[in-house]
């Protein structure tokens, strides 16, 4: 099958990228390079550096390469930046999702699997979230998720495009930018590797639930073959806080160093962790890499970086 994978020279694209070619497929990458890296792509895909804001460009594209399906992880990610400047992280997560899809639709694509987010989706609830909770995101960049699945459910209505969300709670791996504002696994550990002293948001009592990209990169091969159109859940359950996490990431790294608190950034939930049942019941899917074990993975790759 040939895939166009949107952002696949980032963090999590490129890990799906590189499983895709592992099975057999013929993988094309667009990726802007804002945030991802040339380090991350593929020597066996294909790559055409383009902006997914470029509306004559990847619609180009897309009408020259004509794949079979489209892994579509090119985005905004920054919740914090979407506070502050919420047009842009619409041009880039609703209007790039659209140049695309209009795209798509001529061809027409037989599949597309979108990267969601399940922590940013349902805002200050009950946990563990669920598919069937109504989606209240508290920040722009979860409303333009939430509206990127609306305008997903509208193409596979009218053009019969089968999709699939994921809707990922806090990814973490090997790869994972340590310079944005999100990846805080990723971000101490760096920042401890290069003798810096990183910074909690707020008192650190917030919670997140942290999926390892290994599990991941097997939603999206799972994704690839199901035939059921809709969101889900992929996560652990499990709530862990930011404090929890620089305790295992200082203990992993065989340092000492105090904790640095700074204030909350605007737009944080106060918690959040994924039912991953329907993901299980829907594709077979569910995470087999602890927090434990996961952490083990990203400090040994930074300090061997």
């Amino acid at each position: 099958m040939k895939i166009l994978v949107t952002g696949g020279a980032g963090f999590i694209a490129s890990h799906v990228a590189d499983a895709y070619i592992e099975l057999g497929h013929e993988v094309v990458i667009v990726d802007n390079l804002s945030s991802g890296s040339k380090a991350n792509l593929n020597s066996k895909a294909k790559f055409i550096e383009v902006d997914i804001t470029d509306k004559a460009k990847i619609q180009e594209i897309i009408r020259q390469e004509q794949p079979e399906a489209i892994n579509h992880h090119a985005a905004h990610i920054q919740v914090g930046y979407s506070v502050k400047n919420p047009q842009f992280d619409a041009e880039n997560n609703i209007m790039g999702l659209l140049h695309i899809m209009e795209a798509a639709k001529e061809i027409p694509v037989k599949k597309v699997i979108m990267a969601a987010t399940g922590g940013a989706m349902y805002g200050n609830k009950a946990t563990p979230f669920t598919e069937e909770m109504k989606a209240e995101p508290l920040s722009p960049y979860g409303i333009s998720k939430r509206a990127g699945e609306l305008y997903l459910n509208y193409y596979h209505e009218l053009y019969q495009i089968p999709y699939i969300s994921l809707r990922y709670s806090n990814v973490y791996g090997p790869r994972q930018n340590a310079h944005g504002e999100s990846g805080v696994i990723a971000i101490f550990s760096e920042m401890i590797a290069e003798g810096k002293v990183p910074a909690i948001n707020g008192d650190g009592t917030h919670t997140r639930d942290y999926v390892y990209i290994e599990d991941v990169v097997r939603a999206n091969i799972l994704a690839l073959n199901s035939s059921f159109v809709g969101e889900l859940n992929i996560g652990t359950q499990t709530e862990i806080s930011t404090n929890e996490v620089w305790r295992k990431v200082v203990a992993e790294m065989g340092v000492s160093i105090e904790e640095k608190h700074v204030v909350e950034r605007p737009g944080e939930q106060v918690t959040s962790s994924l039912d991953y049942s329907k993901a299980r019941k829907i594709l077979g899917w569910e995470p087999s890499v602890n927090f434990d074990e996961g952490v083990r993975r990203v400090v040994a790759w930074y300090q061997n970086k």
